[in-house]
């Protein structure tokens, strides 16, 4: 046995790698209208675009890719930088995803359009009427025409917009997984949630330490319990130092409404008042709607979304509607300067009553679970 039959057969270094989705070695990269044309022929129906067009078309494609990827990637790092938490952030966050995947999506689909009309060739094809079962000629020639046609869209000639259109779709698969983010809240402790829902800034103090004050909503006035002296008035009024925070704002607003002393009835917690003057939330126990409108000679406060009424002069006990309790009072008094402030937070939770109903089966499940 001679050496030259020891020797292993060396791949060739000089052999370009293949490409994935290329044509195999030894076969034309060219499809047949272009195939045609390099070897000066026509065509019939076949019209081949004109190359300085096609040159310029490929580097519009290529920069729609590249700002395809360099919005997705905006679109990601926007998802972490800009937070929610209040109306403004929250803007701001969905301003910025929005326009970060419109442009991202919208260069992509630029990219495609222009490829497709300005670099591939345009055949007139008349379709001729056939059985519905094809023989197996006809799906030769349909594989034959696939691959054609995937040889003449230029993904395999034009290296750029290969690389780019892989540039661009490569970053879009991310999106829908950083979105899936949002899914999960484990994040916030279920004490942190409980009291993001149970409970509201009326329990929060000032930076001095003092409880805060009533102020008329949009003046941002103080009110002295002395100058609320009509019986039958009304005042929307919210915490000092939050007239603007429209989170905390969605469940600390309030109905002020004055009473003789003779018009109030069990309902009313005597302790939480002060001079007549009664607090409710504002906002409804059934959804969560403003519940302002009041009927000064029935003492009825109604909500105008779906009509539930409830009577101010009973611990806005509901009389009619949807909603399934009362209105909360917040337990109120004056400052040495008599001025209303709150004495503390709300004892149940404000808004709809599926919030109360679901602490309350969870308490349930928690006693049930300590017998």
């Amino acid at each position: 046995m001679t050496d030259n039959e020891h020797e292993i057969e060396q791949p060739d270094e000089r052999v370009p790698k293949r490409v994935i989705g290329t044509p195999a070695p030894g076969t034309s990269m060219l499809g047949e209208a272009e195939a045609a044309e390099a070897a000066g022929k026509d065509v019939p129906g076949v019209t081949l675009q004109d190359e300085a067009k096609a040159r310029k078309a490929e580097k519009i494609v290529a920069l729609c890719f590249t700002i395809t990827f360099l919005a997705t990637i905006a679109f990601i790092i926007s998802y972490v930088v800009f937070q929610v938490g209040t109306p403004e952030s929250t803007g701001n966050s969905n301003l910025a995803l929005g326009a970060s995947l419109t442009v991202a999506i919208m260069g992509l689909a630029i990219g495609i359009v222009v490829w497709v009309r300005m670099i591939m060739p345009k055949y007139s094809l008349i379709q001729e009427r056939h059985e519905m079962a094809s023989a197996e000629p006809d799906r030769e020639v349909v594989a034959d025409t696939f691959v054609a046609g995937a040889n003449e869209s230029g993904f395999v000639k034009r290296r750029l917009l290969r690389r780019t259109l892989l540039l661009a779709a490569a970053p879009l698969g991310l999106v829908p997984l950083v979105l899936l983010r949002d899914l999960d809240n484990s994040n916030m402790p279920a004490s942190k949630f409980n009291k993001l829902l149970r409970h509201t800034v009326w329990g929060e103090k000032t930076k001095e330490g003092k409880p805060l004050r009533l102020v008329v909503e949009g003046t941002g006035q103080p009110i002295r319990a002395a100058d609320f002296n009509s019986p039958g008035g009304i005042l929307s009024v919210v915490p000092e130092g939050y007239e603007h925070d429209l989170n905390a704002l969605a469940k600390a607003t309030l109905i002020l409404i004055k009473f003789r002393p003779e018009e109030l009835k069990d309902g009313v917690n005597k302790n939480w008042i002060h001079d007549g003057i009664v607090a409710y939330s504002k906002i409804c126990t059934h959804v969560g709607c403003p519940a302002a409108l009041y009927e000064q000679n029935t003492h009825h406060i109604l909500c105008p979304c779906h009509q539930s009424t409830f009577d101010a002069a009973d611990g806005a006990k509901v009389i009619f509607g949807p909603a399934a309790r009362p209105l909360p009072q917040l337990p109120i008094t004056v400052d040495e300067q008599g001025y209303l402030i709150a004495k503390g937070d709300f004892d149940v939770p404000v808004g709809p009553s599926y919030w109360e109903r679901g602490d309350a089966e969870a308490a349930v499940r928690m006693q049930g679970g300590q017998q």
